[in-house]
């Protein structure tokens, strides 16, 4: 029943919301419908212009395929100030325009901008989607090209500005307009006046609210409508600061939490004059609003606060008692075609009907103010106007309107050069800036934040004795003195004319962009029609009577929570702290996967990952584990242990939720990994934790990643409602698929995995309550584990320049990125093509050494490209990342910085299949690899495609020649399907790139022993003698030793390597911790000993000590800096190696020392660094040991010593301790 009542619910809301768009004319226009002719049977009259070439070229032979005349309108002069204006009689919905040039001539317009009005003042450009550069034109004479208008609007005025036209003529236009009929119903407020509509909740008692609406004012603060409910709670639609703000106030209602919000800001400049439309829709907590064809949604989170009475007011608040009492934020300007759930309020309120209440000044026609705005569009616009010379008082205001923070508004020189102001903008400050000859200048600040796009009223005076300047009625000033003020005979708005030098227009600064409107000098307004007739003063670059500032934020294309600021001219994203970057905040700061991170060369430890990319969804703190043959990831959610201990007889259920850093983030990454899986451990007392009644009635369940529930456990599959003693048989009570389940006095516990990652992760737990006493439960969720990377390593060969990959259509309208990896031994191909009917974006290798992004969105093809010292076609890995958006385009290869360039904000329009590897036309294909193909923060499945398309393989080998580098210390990359191995067998460091210090902790009387005979075995045919003969008859002329330590303890032997012919190396720390080395390389000469005197190196910090021979010369390095270099005289060849000593002297030579208590402090610090828990040292004799980090020998065998070296790690020696540690050395 449930289910039915909501279904009816649906479609009565439906039907009711389709009952106020066809019932409300304002909104009800059809593009299908609305496409008359409007033009071309108007009079003559109708037709005006800026000028006229002759009596044959005048604005009423501008009809669309009309020959008489000279065919078509002409001005005298064509410049970018001329305009055709039609008055089409009334407001009429206009829907589409249509141009073309001059009959049988070389004039016509290639580009034009589109004004309209509704009383032939205060004129608003039209904007297309994302275009404000105009409209494109003709390219010949007679064509027509015609320009449907997504959205229409309604006008009674038309103007048609050209911006460009033929080179080789003038300008010459014919226009057609298209459209119907519109139907308006006005209402005009005061500022002291209210419409209170009264409904009879008997009659009326809607499911669904619905409240359109068109407004237009020039006041930046004001109420539209308000509606209260009956416990205090209200909400109100409100102007404030040129802003649209929906305002809920919950009254008496429980406040919610602070997070909640209670207000919705929308739009941003709606006091410009001009007609907005608005729809607001309410059903039960959900409030919609759209404004201007901008959507956006609103959630009350409490039904209370929407439960509101049966009236609502329009313009204002009255006061209870109905009383002419109003606030001062009463709306002042007119509302249009008012419909509240399809009633006509404005036409009730002309009858006179019931329902409404009138009070105060209500009339239903609009009027237009005579308002003239001026725009200066650029630092070089100015205006120049005609003062009174000779007056002893200078005065002057005006209001101006700025997104830029700095920027000159005016100045002017006094009477006979005596001096001269200049007033501008600076940091968002107004300042004023007095100069006289012979005299210091002054400087008065006033106002700040003025650049924020709303209109400020300024007013400057100065006379003989003080100067005054007032910013939105708060003044500033200072005295004078004896200054002689005497006024001058021009004011200079905005910037200087190039005619202006030394006649007193000080140019500090370019012109300030923005708009000025209510000139006035020596308090007389100046009449700004007639500066743009010609007939007062002077100006450049400007756009009279029209104020074209654009709030470039609205709607913010800057993403993931950056913050949008702008100038005039453009806008900057804020990314600090987002974790994004790029001009929009798109492309995230984060590697995507542990496998990323892994093959960058970093070590395990905590990193964030974002696993969509530019997607949606944020970062991630997680920790990677590099170790295994898979990077693995672990998270933990904030609280770990859950446990309750119910005594509620009503045995309701408690939910538990899991907290995380962010939530959202993880929704995306578990199907980026191969596995996933969450432990569970819960332990049950009594009936405490029943997971099902007796007839499988799931008691207990789990969240899953999309708030579904699921009552399986373990191992089982989804609704098996088992946990994992029920799928192996043996639970505690065999009647039971739970030990939780069992009815015993003592702990039980069941222990599952979650692995179903689609399901993942567990936001929150379910436990049933019970009604017996002494009852507790426990349940721990243990951290969620991921291993494997599905994408990273998701790769496809393409074999020839025909074969391609197809995907659907790249959405990236107004955002587009592509990240891959490609390796290749050709010298160029295309890597991506997409297309549309005159949009695409493409990818390729333009060169050997370039990579080139191109794309057109309808402005003309546009390309970057990245250039590499060396060739592509390599054989090695190459990561592309490519970014198109709004503001530029960036293309970046593995190591080049980026390339970008300024473009339209026009979106990409595409519509082809996206091709991969190749192109539509089957040319100029890529030949090659490519893996990780990533588009708009979504992998692309590359092998699942190829499995499936000839020419194309899946996976693609050879990965050693790119990351083979990362095999440090003398391991050896091998090749993997996915990714390499490092065999470190041949290094003295272990680790996935043999990295990491392998290290011992020696006790005193310790010792580790490597005997590198070992290495030749016998064959079946070798003798004994022969085996002895290549024992000893192998001679080194080097070696290279390096190795770090820690210790006090003193005398050490820390290195001892010997042979079959009594010939050694030792490396000792002396009794007073000073380096001796010694080296006896001929049996029958005395050794040759050395010290070292660098510092004292038992001082218990880590040291590194790295020696190297060649034949007689050895150079000594200490900690990377001190240096030694000594000349040997007992030989120049190390024979027949026998074994390596770590810790004591063994042998012949009879004094051996042992060193103290020691850590390697660098590997246990990396460790920590890394997060992983620190585990206590062993105290084996045979292998633990802290002196000997590193031991690497370059000797001509130094495969088989490697690898015996790595063998003997694995199998140590016990150590022997017969010599004494007292002796000296």
């Amino acid at each position: 029943m449930a289910s039915v009542a909501g279904a009816f619910l649906s479609v009565l809301s439906a039907l009711l919301l389709l009952s106020v768009w066809t019932q409300n004319p304002a909104v009800a226009g059809n593009p299908h419908s609305c496409d008359a002719p409007l033009a071309s049977a108007l009079p003559l009259s109708s037709f005006s212009s800026s000028s006229e070439l002759s009596g044959s070229h005048g604005p009423g032979f501008a009809r669309l395929n009309r020959r008489d005349g000279a065919g078509g309108w002409t001005p005298l002069v064509s410049n970018k100030y001329q305009w055709l204006q039609i008055d089409l009689g009334e407001r009429m919905e206009v829907t589409a325009v249509a141009t073309q040039g001059g009959y049988g001539s070389s004039d016509w317009v290639t580009s034009y901008l589109l004004m309209f009005s509704d009383g032939g003042r205060n004129w608003k450009q039209y904007r297309q989607e994302e275009n404000i550069k105009g409209f494109p034109g003709n390219t010949n004479a007679d064509s027509v090209v015609h320009y449907r208008l997504q959205p229409p609007f309604e006008a009674r005025f038309l103007r048609f500005l050209p911006s460009a036209w033929s080179p080789k003529g003038r300008i010459g236009m014919r226009v057609e307009v298209y459209g119907c009929a519109y139907r308006s119903e006005v209402v005009y407020f005061d500022g002291q006046s209210v419409l209170l509509h009264r409904f009879d909740k008997e009659s009326v008692s809607p499911i669904r609210d619905t409240i359109a609406l068109k407004f237009k004012t020039r006041q930046s603060n004001g109420i539209i409508l308000y509606r209260a409910g009956p416990h205090g709670n209200n909400f109100t639609l409100e102007l404030i600061k040129g802003k649209l703000v929906f305002v809920l106030n919950p009254g008496n209602a429980p406040v919610p939490p602070t997070d909640a919000p209670m207000n919705l800001t929308l739009g941003s400049l709606l006091d410009d004059q001009h007609w907005h439309s608005l729809l607001l829709d309410i059903l039960g907590v959900h409030v919609t609003l759209t404004l201007d064809k901008h959507t956006y949604h609103f959630h009350a989170k409490e039904s209370s606060y929407m439960d509101l009475n049966f009236e609502i007011s329009y313009g204002g608040i009255p006061t209870p008692q109905g009383a002419l009492r109003f606030s001062s934020k009463n709306f002042h300007g007119c509302l249009e075609n008012l419909y509240y759930n399809g009633v006509d309020i404005i036409e009730l309120a002309k009858k006179h009907n019931a329902e409404i209440l009138t009070m105060g000044n209500v009339s239903f026609s609009c009027p237009q103010p005579e308002i003239v705005p001026v725009t200066f569009l650029s630092a070089r616009s100015h205006l120049d106007l005609p003062g009174s010379p000779g007056e002893d008082r200078i005065s002057v205001s005006f209001q101006f309107q700025t997104w830029n923070k700095a920027g000159q508004l005016l100045s002017s020189e006094f009477w006979h050069g005596s001096g001269s102001f200049v007033l501008f903008l600076k940091d968002g400050k107004l300042k004023l800036s007095l100069f006289q000859p012979g005299q210091s200048s002054r400087t008065i600040t006033a106002g700040a934040g003025l650049h924020d796009g709303q209109w400020h009223s300024v007013s400057f005076s100065v006379n003989s004795s003080h100067v005054s300047v007032a910013v939105d009625g708060e003044a500033a000033g200072q005295p004078l003195g004896t200054m002689l003020i005497v006024s001058g005979g021009a004011y200079h708005f905005g910037g200087c004319p190039n005619s202006s030098a030394g006649r007193g227009c000080e140019s500090l600064l370019g012109a300030l962009q923005g708009c000025l409107r209510l000139i006035s000098i020596s308090r007389r307004a100046v009449d700004l029609i007639s500066v743009q007739q010609g007939a007062l003063g002077s100006f450049s670059d400007l756009q009279i009577d029209s104020c074209g500032i654009v709030d470039r934020c609205l709607p913010s294309y800057c993403e993931h929570g950056s913050d949008c600021s702008q100038s005039w001219d453009t806008f900057s994203c804020d990314c600090q702290g987002t974790g994004y970057t790029g001009a929009t905040c798109h492309s995230s700061v984060y590697e995507q996967s542990c496998e990323a991170h892994k093959y960058s060369g970093s070590p395990s430890g905590p990193y964030y990952i974002d696993a969509d990319g530019s997607g949606p969804l944020g970062p991630c703190l997680v920790y990677c584990n590099m170790t295994g043959t898979l990077t693995s990831i672990r998270l933990t959610y904030h609280l770990g242990n859950l446990v309750s201990k119910c005594q509620d007889p009503s045995g309701h259920l408690i939910l538990n939720r899991f907290s995380y850093l962010n939530p959202q983030a993880l929704s995306g990454w578990p199907p980026v990994y191969g596995d996933c899986a969450f432990q569970f451990w819960g332990k049950s007392r009594c009936h405490l934790s029943h997971t099902c009644l007796s007839d499988g009635t799931p008691l207990s369940w789990w969240v899953g990643r999309t708030n579904e529930t699921h009552s399986y456990w373990g191992g089982s599959l989804p609704g098996a409602h088992k946990c994992t003693c029920g799928l192996e048989g043996n639970c505690t009570d065999s009647q039971y698929h739970c030990n939780c389940d069992a009815d015993r006095n003592e702990w039980n516990s069941d222990t599952t995995v979650l692995a179903h990652k689609e399901h993942l992760p567990v936001p929150g737990l379910v436990m049933p309550g019970t009604s017996r006493p002494h009852s507790a439960a426990a349940h721990v969720l243990g951290p969620l584990l991921c291993q494997g990377d599905k994408s990273f390593w998701n790769s496809a060969s393409f074999n020839t320049e025909t074969s391609y990959l197809h995907f659907p259509t790249f959405h990236g309208e107004l955002t587009a990125d592509v990240s891959f990896f490609f390796k290749t031994t050709v010298s160029s191909g295309v890597f991506m093509e997409n297309l549309g009917i005159t949009d695409f974006i493409r990818i390729e290798l333009h060169a050997p050494s370039e990579v080139t992004l191109s794309f057109d969105v309808g402005n003309g093809p546009c390309e970057v490209s990245v250039q590499s010292a060396t060739p592509f076609s390599d054989g090695r890995w190459h990561r592309v990342r490519a970014e198109r958006n709004v503001k530029g385009a960036s293309l970046q290869w593995t190591s080049c910085a980026r390339s970008a360039r300024p473009l339209a904000t026009r979106s990409l329009q595409l519509n082809s299949q996206l091709f991969v590897g190749g192109t539509a036309s089957r040319q100029k294909g890529f030949v090659g690899c490519m893996r990780a193909l990533q588009l708009n923060g979504i992998f692309l499945d590359l092998e699942g495609r190829a499995t499936v398309t000839p020419g194309v393989e899946p996976g693609c080998a050879g990965h050693c020649s790119s990351y083979g580098h990362l095999c440090h210390n003398g391991g050896r990359c091998r090749e993997r399907h996915r990714g390499i191995a490092c065999d470190c067998a041949f290094s003295a460091y272990d680790g996935p790139f043999c990295s990491q210090e392998i290290s011992a902790y020696f006790e005193t009387g310790s010792s580790m022993t490597y005997n590198f005979q070992e290495h030749y075995t016998l064959s079946k045919n070798t003798s004994s003698l022969t085996a002895s003969s290549l024992q000893k008859d192998i001679t080194f002329s080097r070696e290279t030793i390096t190795l770090s330590f820690q210790t006090t303890g003193t005398p050490s032997s820390l290195l001892y390597v010997s042979s079959f012919y009594e010939e050694y190396l030792s490396v000792i720390l002396a009794k007073n911790g000073s380096l001796q080395i010694r080296y006896k390389l001929d049996s029958h000469q005395e050794p040759d000993a050395f010290n070292f005197d660098f510092k004292n190196m038992a001082d218990g910090h880590l040291h590194q000590l790295k020696i190297n021979r060649k034949e007689a010369v050895v150079s000594v390095e200490v900690n990377q800096s001190a240096k030694r270099e000594v000349i040997l005289s007992s030989g120049t060849e190390f024979n027949a190696v026998k074994s390596l000593v770590l810790g004591k002297v063994l042998g012949k030579w009879k004094k051996g020392f042992f060193p103290q208590s020691c850590w390697i402090t660098s590997v246990m610090s990396q460790m920590l660094e890394a997060g992983e828990p620190l585990l206590p040292a062993r105290s084996d004799s045979g292998v633990i040991g802290g002196v000997i980090a590193v031991v690497i020998f370059i000797l001509l065998c130094v495969v088989a010593i490697g690898l015996h070296a790595y063998q003997q790690r694995k199998l140590p020696q016990k150590s022997e301790s017969k010599v004494s540690a007292n002796e000296e050395c």
